[in-house]
């Protein structure tokens, strides 16, 4: 399911893709991809690829809150709607990643918690239930005075939680209502019919 969908992908928004990446590059200077190394299965690490939405300065935590200084404005756009992580259809047919499964964390957050290791049992995902949850992460820690901290002793446990969940039930069947939902919850997201932070 993962190549077969992975390629109807491309069929589908190959020309897309290439535009988006023209129009990054336009936007502000440097690579339309975005480069990060993440942990994967059995805790090897893996570069994941996104279209970048933020400029090439340094500095500022690894997470990014609402209204981080450094998004840029296509950046803006590509988040709100999530076409910056179609290039993980990439990560995808390499093998590193699969559609449905737990997100991969940056290294320095994934050894937070031994549990951890049990989610490394299958390939990170680019969506599952915890992702559609945690979708708009972003205006939630932006909310909070230490949204590092936050994250790392609120948000995270509850994220390798909804993991574990998934695990549990992960079927052919089940990824394929994944799927549907993370659309269904983007459309929704688009159309104002949903506030993304009501499951937190």
């Amino acid at each position: 399911m993962d190549i077969i969908l992975s390629v109807i992908g491309f069929a589908l928004f190959g020309v897309p893709m290439l535009l988006v990446a023209a129009w990054i590059r336009l936007d502000s200077p440097g690579p339309a991809l975005f480069r990060q190394v993440r942990v994967g299965r059995g805790g090897r690490f893996f570069e994941i690829l996104k279209f970048r939405t933020m400029s090439l300065r340094n500095g500022g935590i690894a997470l990014t809150v609402r209204g981080d200084s450094r998004v840029t404005r296509v950046g803006m756009f590509l988040r709100a709607s999530k076409i910056d992580e179609l290039p993980q259809l990439i990560n995808v047919l390499k093998g590193d990643m699969s559609l449905v499964g737990p997100r991969p964390e940056v290294p320095e957050y994934a050894f937070r918690y031994p549990e951890q290791k049990l989610v490394w049992s299958v390939r990170p995902g680019i969506t599952d239930p915890t992702a559609i949850r945690f979708r708009d992460e972003s205006a939630l820690l932006a909310r909070m005075d230490d949204p590092e901290r936050y994250y790392v002793e609120t948000v995270l446990p509850q994220k390798i939680e909804g993991y574990l969940e998934y695990l549990e039930r992960r079927s052919l069947l089940y990824d394929v209502a994944v799927i549907l939902n993370t659309v269904r919850a983007l459309v929704l997201d688009r159309l104002g019919g949903e506030d993304a932070d009501d499951d937190r």
